[in-house]
């Protein structure tokens, strides 16, 4: 399920298909049984509104989480630059040699997470999440000996700062993990199907009756590609992109460091 939803275009040629499918099967169900009698039309009519109408609340609903996610990995990316760049400004407050570190090793780090917003692979990723974790031991480390030794207010901003820049790399893993749950998917795509099958069950044989009953499956395929995608945070098309990340590692490249 997972990888499916990791592929956004996969969703789309798959829901269009069964989706289409589902047309297909009501139509013949309608040959099968006859042509609905006038009487039945109205009550069929107003099924079918009903279910087209939960199947666009179900959609809207489902597009405003996939939003709501997409923002929040956005302002966690914010807020991971924003820490980092505190943090390297407080290493001054710190004894100049485990200054000189922390400076070095938030470079890397840097490095890291701003791999971790742009790549696509599955291996790279183990990498970084591997090296991320041995750069925040290291960071944490570095801060943890100072502070030790000289138990200062001064020296407590630096290790506070610290601990937000670790802290923050956990909130943005978190929110990365926050995907629309799958029994949503579920729901909506049993309610997109049986749309489909009373459409096809309550469709008038006419001439351009192929073309007609391409549209809705068409319509609501659109709709889950752009959930998925936006609910996808590196298989879509719509990703989160590490501008502020990217922005703070050009400042600090340029040996400009962010003023806090």
């Amino acid at each position: 399920m997972t990888y499916l939803l990791d592929h956004p275009l996969l969703v789309f040629v798959l829901t269009f298909v069964v989706l289409w499918l589902s047309e297909l099967i009501g139509a013949f169900l309608l040959r099968k049984h006859g042509n609905l009698e006038e009487s039945a039309r109205e009550q069929f009519g107003v099924i079918l509104a009903a279910a087209l109408t939960l199947l666009g609340l179900i959609i809207g609903f489902s597009f405003s989480m996939a939003i709501s996610r997409y923002d929040q990995r956005k302002n966690c990316e914010e807020a991971e630059a924003n820490a980092i760049g505190t943090e390297y400004v407080r290493a001054d407050l710190l004894p100049p040699a485990d200054a000189t570190r922390v400076r070095a090793l938030l470079k890397n780090y840097l490095d890291q997470r701003v791999s971790f917003y742009t790549t696509r692979d599955e291996q790279q990723l183990q990498r970084i999440d591997a090296d991320t974790g041995q750069l925040q031991a290291e960071l944490w480390s570095t801060v943890r000996a100072p502070a030790l030794a000289h138990p200062t207010q001064v020296i407590a901003l630096a290790v506070s700062g610290m601990n937000d820049v670790l802290n923050s790399q956990g909130y943005t893993q978190a929110a990365w993990w926050n995907r629309i749950p799958a029994a949503a998917w579920g729901l909506m795509a049993a309610i997109a199907i049986c749309c489909n099958l009373l459409v096809g069950y309550g469709a008038r044989q006419a001439r351009g009756e192929t073309i007609l009953k391409l549209v809705l499956p068409f319509i609501v395929s659109i709709s889950f590609f752009l959930i998925a995608d936006i609910d996808s945070p590196r298989g879509g098309v719509i990703r989160v992109h590490p501008q502020n990340l990217a922005s703070l590692s050009q400042s600090l490249g340029q040996g400009a460091g962010p003023t806090r």
